[in-house]
């Protein structure tokens, strides 16, 4: 089904701002309504204006009738009482200019009668929705008008249908945990999820994940450019990675309304059949401060992770990482522990999975991997050593881990960047994927803790998004 949500002017001003940083919505569907997972499952947001007296112009929309002017992806059904229904649409993106559907000049005068009666059903009421034909032939009028939809509804179909990885794969085991590892970023950071979540395989079985990331439509004019004319002259402080012979190096940066950005920075140096695994490291400059988490995939079935050789060695060369710390001399240096590295075991649902979802997984923090080791608890049948759910009793989850870094409780202190750069080249060339983000801004350490414990969507800032030109759209 393709849905289509209709609205007042009144009804788009209260929502709007919500829109713009949280990118949900959530609409009641009317009882009986059909809500079968079928067909594209978009929705389209349209303003009726045909009662403009009634708002003051306040919609900005110069004529009366009704206009198509969000659209996003219907994420889940569900299930409010035991007959009502409800939709929750997740992501959101606004038109880049309202789509008019009256008038002679309308979208709905250029569609065959059939088909335009079913849209006007769909119309009737506050939220209704048609079918496949109906669909293709209102995509043919929408793109003949305005062909700019097109990415818009591509990013959607993509983020709708998210590939399906394959975990005989190397490959595709790397990209899964890098992807992981950039949407824990935009956890930490407060920046949208589906930043970096519409993804199709790279070329190259090699290239890291960013490779083969669609970006956002709303942002795709400045992705046209280098990435210095989007930064206004201001290169990424990885900028240079790029032209290494010795490494592969994509960048995506986000930034919001205030200034604050996310330098997301993924870098291969091995071949993947190589690889040892993901690595995961997040710099936040203003306190000088990184994190690491280090990716360790968990058996499916029993969801065990068995210690070897080579789990001890990466976590002897972690441990290295706390001789880059000093000892905090200013309140927001104080940290819970000197953890600076965490290992996540993970683990994936079989099939496709929304492509926003984190996996779901152990955050380890490496001193404690150290006492669970000497423990009877992680002692196997055979004497080996385990690792799972039932033997690591205080792990952390995905929400807590991203919290304690938000709130800068855990993390290295005054580290330098030129340190994290001979880190994370050093890690890549020892054979792990690196997605490093580098998060810059003004706020202070107190204006970073009220805005992370602020749970009001509205007081966060507008987001917006753009990448660097790869080789191909050079």
């Amino acid at each position: 089904m393709t849905y289509i949500v209709t609205l007042t002017p009144d009804q788009m001003a209260d929502n709007e701002d919500d829109w713009l940083v949280a990118e949900r919505f959530t609409k009641g569907l009317p009882t009986g309504l059909d809500t079968s997972d079928t067909g594209t499952r978009l929705a389209l947001l349209v303003c009726d204006n045909r009662a403009r007296s009634a708002n003051n112009g306040r919609d900005g929309f110069a004529e009366h009738g009704r206009f198509i002017t969000w659209m996003g992806a219907v994420q889940r059904f569900n299930t409010v009482g035991p007959v009502d229904r409800s939709i929750t649409i997740e992501p959101m993106r606004r038109c880049p200019k309202p789509v008019h559907l009256d008038g002679p000049d309308g979208i709905l005068a250029s569609l065959p009668s059939t088909y335009r009666a079913h849209v006007e059903r769909a119309l009737s009421g506050s939220a209704g929705h048609c079918g496949m034909t109906t669909w293709h032939a209102l995509r043919e009028a929408l793109l003949r008008r305005h062909p700019e939809l097109a990415r818009y509804v591509d990013w959607l179909l993509a983020h709708l249908n998210p590939l399906v990885f394959n975990v005989e794969d190397a490959a595709d085991c790397a990209w899964q945990e890098q992807k992981d590892a950039a949407q824990c970023l935009t956890r930490v950071t407060d920046f949208p999820h589906s930043a970096l979540s519409v993804w199709g395989r790279p070329a190259s079985r090699d290239e890291p994940y960013l490779a083969g990331l669609i970006p956002d439509p709303v942002e795709n004019s400045l992705i046209d450019h280098d990435v210095r004319a989007g930064l206004g002259g201001e290169a990424p402080h990885f900028d240079d990675w790029r032209q290494r012979g010795d490494v592969r190096c994509d960048i995506h940066v986000l930034e919001d309304s205030t200034g604050r950005r996310l330098e997301v920075v993924n870098v291969n140096a091995t071949p993947v059949e190589s690889r040892l695994g993901t690595d995961m490291i997040y710099y936040h400059h203003p306190t000088h401060s990184f994190v690491l988490v280090q990716y360790k995939r968990l058996e499916s079935r029993h969801k065990e992770y068995r210690v070897n050789k080579q789990l001890l060695d990466q976590m002897d060369r972690l441990e290295q990482v706390s001789r880059l710390s000093s000892k905090p001399a200013r309140s927001h240096e104080w940290r819970l522990s000197p953890d600076a590295c965490f290992l996540k075991f993970a683990h994936w649902r079989k099939g496709a999975v929304s492509s926003t979802e984190l996996a779901h997984g152990m955050y380890i923090p490496l001193s404690y991997a150290r006492v669970l080791l000497e423990d009877n608890c992680t002692l196997g049948p055979r004497g080996g050593r385990i690792f799972s759910y039932e033997r690591a009793a205080s792990y952390l989850v995905g929400s807590e881990f991203a919290e304690l870094v938000k709130l800068g409780r855990v993390g290295t202190v005054g580290t330098s960047v030129e340190q994290l750069r001979d880190f994370g080249l050093q890690r890549a060339r020892e054979g792990y994927s690196v997605m490093l983000g580098f998060e810059t801004s003004d706020e202070t350490p107190r204006e970073r803790a009220l805005r992370t414990r602020s749970r009001s969507a509205k007081k966060r800032p507008k987001v917006s998004s753009y990448s660097p030109p790869t080789s191909q759209q050079q």
